[in-house]
């Protein structure tokens, strides 16, 4: 064997026994199989073949206000910008990273004029002197990355700038919920509104019935004074569905990106759901390529495997090419003259021998790293899966609540109706009627919640579907 061949086998087993140990450090976590969780007897009874909401998924509750309100907030939120900017940012690491996997190269000059030294290593008749040192030099250099660092940091980069696509998808999602649900609410309050004012004019009704009983000489003053009482607090319920309404608009203006004058000007919603609440089939598939949480931690783990496959690659030797050429000279008369050309190239071998502990330290970090987000992942799927079954859960309990609301609103009402007339007739007292009449009131208001909570189950099974995206 020659002797370059017999350097270049030395060099390789010295670069290979130089590489530190890993000390076996390796990840403990798992992804779990989503198709292997249960989604549950209610899961699979409610399933169905639907169509997947689409990106406008509130448009289904047909209220032209809502949808407006909706773009102004995409439009305007700052905090979907906030997410937006930090997608950019990702992307700008992602394109230094990939920078570092390309060869390099940078240009210089320099022009000194300097004052020698007698007595240092410069020779006459620069000793003692000044005089002006040049360069011109251009500079290439690649690192080979025999391990795949550089590779896998770039491929760890492209994982965050998934990850923060996601995650402002998560924003995005977060910010239609939100408006949504307090839309419904605002409609939930004007309708609760409605409630008490029907009640109050009842009761001012019975009042008027309480006085000329009273004028006739079949009602004394305590049946007055009995009902009266009831008007303050009836008016007090009124003033705080009023005072709600106003903090729902503010609360809709800053959600749409607008100050609270926005919210002046919003009119009653007009709310309609004409489909009914279905799961879609193949639920725990179709969960895991929608829900952007789901997604955003999807890339976080593989993001986190790439950078142990980084951290892995440090440990073995690695060999940068460096080549230089230009020109150099004192004075400027012979500055770009042939002989004064420099050139050269510099290959540099590093080796890891000492940094062993370090190396560990920063696999056994990256490996912790990736546990974690495999676990949040983990926990982030049965999250999810517990959501679309609270979902059906609710819905099921909420179509019997709904039925049972009906029944006993009926039963109020006629037990109102009937103590009015007995009232009327002179055949019961005053206490009995504002009874059955505080007992209506909670049905009506029962009636009213549960069509709030109709529409804001639609809103839960969407954001537990992922939205539109």
């Amino acid at each position: 064997m020659s002797l370059p061949r017999r350097l270049l086998a030395a060099s390789l087993a010295l670069a290979l026994a130089a590489c530190a140990d890993m000390g076996h450090i390796a990840p403990q976590a798992a992804l779990a199989d989503a198709h292997a969780l249960d989604g549950g007897k209610n899961n699979a009874a409610a399933s169905a073949a639907i169509a997947w909401p689409h990106a406008r998924w509130w448009q289904a509750l047909q209220d032209p206000q809502l949808d407006r309100l909706m773009e102004q907030a995409l439009a305007d939120s700052p905090t979907l910008r906030g997410a937006q900017a930090r997608v950019r940012q990702a992307e700008a690491l992602a394109g230094a990273a990939e920078d570092k996997t390309r060869p390099q190269l940078d240009a210089s000059v320099s022009v000194n004029r300097e004052l020698y030294s007698q007595h240092g290593a410069t020779p006459a008749p620069l000793a003692g002197n000044y005089a002006w040192r040049n360069q011109a030099t251009v500079t290439a250099s690649y690192d080979l990355d025999l391990w795949g660092r550089n590779r896998a940091a770039l491929a760890a980069a492209l994982g965050d700038v998934q990850l923060a696509s996601a995650e402002s998808q998560m924003a995005r999602l977060a910010l239609e919920t939100a408006l949504v649900r307090t839309y419904i609410e605002l409609s939930y309050e004007y309708t609760l509104q409605d409630v008490i004012q029907n009640s109050l004019a009842q009761r001012a009704r019975i009042l008027d019935i309480t006085q000329r009983r009273r004028q006739a000489g079949i009602g004394t003053d305590v049946d007055v004074a009995q009902i009266e009482t009831t008007l303050p607090a009836g008016r007090r319920q009124l003033e705080q569905a009023r005072e709600s309404l106003a903090l729902l608009r503010n609360q809709l203006a800053a959600l749409s990106g607008k100050g609270p004058s926005a919210g002046s000007a919003l009119t009653r919603p007009v709310l309609r759901l004409d489909h009914p609440l279905a799961i879609p089939s193949a639920l725990p598939a179709d969960l895991i390529g929608r829900r952007p949480d789901i997604a955003a931690q999807r890339w976080r783990v593989e993001a986190a495997a790439k950078r142990i496959d980084a951290a892995k690659a440090e440990f073995y030797p690695n060999v940068n090419l460096v080549a230089f050429a230009g020109f150099q000279a004192f004075g400027f008369s012979h500055f770009l003259d042939a002989h004064s050309q420099v050139r050269g190239a510099s290959p540099a071998l590093s080796l890891p021998i000492f940094a062993g502990a370090r190396l560990r330290a920063q696999l056994g970090s990256q490996t912790a790293v990736y546990d974690g987000a495999v676990e949040q992942y983990n926990a982030i799927v049965i999250s999810a899966m517990a959501d679309v079954a609270n979902a059906v859960t609710k819905a099921q309990s909420l179509q019997k609540q709904h039925a049972l609301t009906q029944q006993a609103l009926a039963t109020a009402q006629r037990a109102r109706d009937l103590a009015e007339q007995a009232y009327k007739a002179g055949m019961s007292d005053a206490i009995n009627m504002l009874n059955t009449q505080v007992a209506l009131l909670a049905e009506q208001q029962q009636q009213a919640k549960n069509g709030a909570s109709e529409l804001d189950l639609y809103v839960s099974l969407m954001n537990a579907l992922g939205g539109g995206i």
